[in-house]
């Protein structure tokens, strides 16, 4: 009991474990376990029916700093020592200018402020950005051992997006937006992964400049490149597997078309929609692709791994769904939504809740047998961006 006393590690892994243990216990959890018990024994055909939360920006703005967001927690405690992404950054900007478009928030701006100045000090000399910035606010040497491409289509993803909404804001933010933006797009020609190009095409699609369409045309044509190589008879993909962030890529296709009225890119986003779809939605819920197996072309028919299944790959598939529905209006689309969405609320194969509403956070994974209890950045901000494609 003294060595324990004496130890400050050994008493947080015993705090964290203990916690792990007993999470399935936890009210939220236990209801849902007693309703699928009277669902099971009913007589008549029950539904269990998930009420969405309030959103609450609480946990994202104890993650955030003067300087940005912070990449890890403990549990909920923010950890400095995981120090800053502009990943994160970005997408957290995305939320805090949703979120300031939905209630005008006006302590949304001073986060947009912090997020907006992050993304400017990630920008080089040459437009791109690096990523990875410790506790000290210093570039660390992850950044030249790590292909940066994703992170700088996010980037320009949510200057985008801020600009989208620029009327509601203050000038100064549209300006610095514009101009990290436009001094971006220069590399941006020699990207050469899908989801960067994706991103991309998202953030030209919201900032909508007459100038940049151009931009955006090239890099679509090369998703219809690839989608064109790839598909056969029972393969509707981009690539020969399907990995992380597999819906930005549909969804990306359709901004395209939203912009240039080009059928070819309405006509491919709908099928590889419906594709991904097929794989990812099993018996009304969503199971996304885990992160321990990815789908490849050639073992399509193979077992479905069990757990590894993040927040942020439910929250594209969400903020996909949406756009989708917003341009079709088909039903099909909303329900998806929402049954996705109660993936955080419970509906999943462990039946236990991913989002805390003690907290704001959302937990940081779903594994085969336990729920990963770390409310970091990332999960957090993809729990939020999900939660804002629901007004009320």
């Amino acid at each position: 009991m003294n060595t324990l006393l004496k130890n400050e590690t050994a008493q947080e892994k015993l705090r964290s474990n203990s916690l792990e243990k007993m999470a399935p216990t936890a009210w939220e959890n236990s209801s849902i376990s007693h309703a699928l018990l009277f669902q099971k024994y009913s007589k008549n055909n029950m539904t269990l029916h998930y009420t969405f939360p309030i959103i609450n920006l609480s946990h994202i703005k104890n993650m955030t700093t003067d300087f940005g967001i912070i990449q890890f927690s403990k549990i909920n405690k923010p950890d400095i020592n995981s120090g800053y992404t502009l990943d994160d950054n970005a997408r957290a900007m995305i939320v805090a200018c949703r979120h300031y478009e939905l209630s005008k928030d006006e302590s949304d701006l001073d986060l947009i402020s912090t997020y907006l100045k992050l993304i400017k000090f990630c920008q080089q000399p040459d437009g791109s950005f690096l990523n990875y910035i410790n506790q000290h606010k210093e570039f660390t040497q992850q950044n030249y051992e790590t292909n940066l491409e994703d992170s700088n289509g996010r980037a320009i993803w949510a200057l985008g997006y801020l600009l989208s909404i620029k009327t509601i804001l203050p000038q100064q933010f549209s300006d610095e937006a514009e101009s990290i933006i436009e001094k971006s797009l220069p590399p941006i020609d020699k990207i050469h992964s899908t989801r960067a190009m994706a991103f991309v095409i998202k953030g030209l699609h919201y900032q909508n400049s007459e100038n940049n369409i151009s931009l955006l045309k090239k890099l679509a044509n090369r998703l219809v490149k690839m989608y064109q190589h790839e598909k056969h008879k029972d393969w509707h993909w981009f690539e020969s597997y399907l990995t992380y962030g597999n819906s930005v890529l549909p969804e990306a296709l359709l901004c395209a078309w939203i912009t240039t009225k080009d059928e070819m890119y309405k006509q491919i986003a709908n099928e590889s929609f419906k594709f991904l779809l097929s794989k990812i939605f099993i018996k009304g819920g969503i199971k996304v692709i885990s992160n321990k197996g990815w789908l490849q072309k050639e073992t399509i028919n193979s077992p479905e791994s069990i757990g590894g299944e993040q927040p942020i790959d439910v929250a594209y598939t969400i903020l996909a769904l949406s756009t989708f529905y917003k341009i079709f209006k088909d039903e099909k689309y909303l329900q998806m939504m929402i049954n996705a969405y109660s993936w955080f609320l419970g509906k999943n194969h462990l039946h236990q809740i991913i989002y805390n509403p003690a907290t704001g956070g959302c937990y940081d994974g779903l594994e085969e047998k336990n729920v990963n209890l770390n409310q970091g950045a990332e999960s957090t901000v993809s729990y939020l961006m999900a939660r804002l494609c629901f007004p009320k």
